[in-house]
């Protein structure tokens, strides 16, 4: 087996909202995982509450990388973060610096998610709309849970006003007061590539006309949803994924903000269906062997 992959730390990989391990046969990080043990890559996709505030989430992560710590003998490991999945990670690493060689945000609302924002006007959570929105989310997450067959536990908590409240701009304003690590101190910047010892990276896509619509993606549902959303954006138009801006997405190093990939093609989904031109999971395998290369 080849070893070009084999990061001197394992690799965690952190899902975002409504974010699984494997539903019945079907993995979230889809072709991704697969890739990276190939390269001969140690790699932990892990479950958190699919619907929940940054803060529970992270508690709960963080209680898997001490689990993950005694059984692999490793003093700390790479966090490698989808969506909400970034915020998870960076509270973690916030927390526990001694136990976290980096942080990659993938698609991460670090500065807040316009889609939450907008939900947050358009569906407030005393509206008979608010509470249909809350009464299906919930129901999902449950679904999921009872078809979860990659990760065994007790069962995760859901709170889906926390989880919502957490991505947008307000709450994860508050949120980057007492995490601030890895943020870039001016819009649409690069943060600091080390802080406590904990190294930052971020990559994230944006939605482009004519080629992340193009391909198999004529054909994914999700991609369309994507298209849908971005519409909502005001601050960051025409420079999104359909879920997290461009420049919102900012953390550390800054890998690329503008590969042509939509907010669930960046994670290869959905079965690997993206538009022409992208190979999310070669996002993946070159970050391996960058994590190799730094001597993490």
């Amino acid at each position: 087996m080849s070893q070009a992959l084999a990061t001197r730390y394992p690799l965690v990989l952190v899902p975002g909202m409504l974010g699984f391990v494997r539903l019945v046969l079907y993995p979230y990080w889809f072709g991704i995982v697969a890739a990276l043990r190939r390269g001969g890559a140690t790699v932990f996709p892990v479950q958190v509450s699919p619907i929940h505030g940054n803060e529970v989430r992270g508690e709960q992560l963080l209680r898997i990388i001490d689990d993950l710590r005694r059984r692999t003998g490793a003093d700390k490991v790479h966090l490698l973060g989808h969506s909400q999945g970034a915020l998870t990670a960076r509270y973690a690493a916030a927390r526990r610096p001694e136990w976290v060689a980096s942080v990659t945000s993938i698609a991460g609302p670090n500065h807040g998610s316009e889609l939450a924002d907008y939900l947050d006007k358009h569906y407030p959570g005393d509206s008979a709309r608010g509470r249909l929105l809350k009464w299906v989310l919930h129901g999902l997450a449950r679904l999921m849970g009872w078809l979860e067959t990659g990760w065994r536990g007790a069962g995760l908590p859901i709170d889906v006003h926390a989880s919502h409240q957490s991505l947008t701009f307000e709450g994860v304003a508050l949120f980057n007061q007492r995490y601030p690590q890895g943020l870039p101190l001016t819009w649409g910047g690069q943060g600091p590539a080390e802080v406590d010892g904990v190294r930052y990276y971020s990559w994230s896509g944006t939605l482009q006309p004519g080629i992340t619509d193009s391909g198999r993606n004529r054909f994914d549902g999700s991609n369309r949803f994507c298209r849908l959303f971005a519409r909502t954006f005001v601050r960051e138009p025409g420079q999104c994924d359909g879920m997290v801006g461009r420049f919102s997405s900012h953390l550390g190093q800054v890998i690329g903000d503008d590969y042509p990939l939509d907010h669930l093609d960046i994670v290869n989904q959905s079965l690997g269906a993206v538009g022409k031109g992208a190979d999310p999971v070669r996002l993946f395998t070159e970050h391996a062997a960058r994590l190799k290369a730094a001597g993490l």
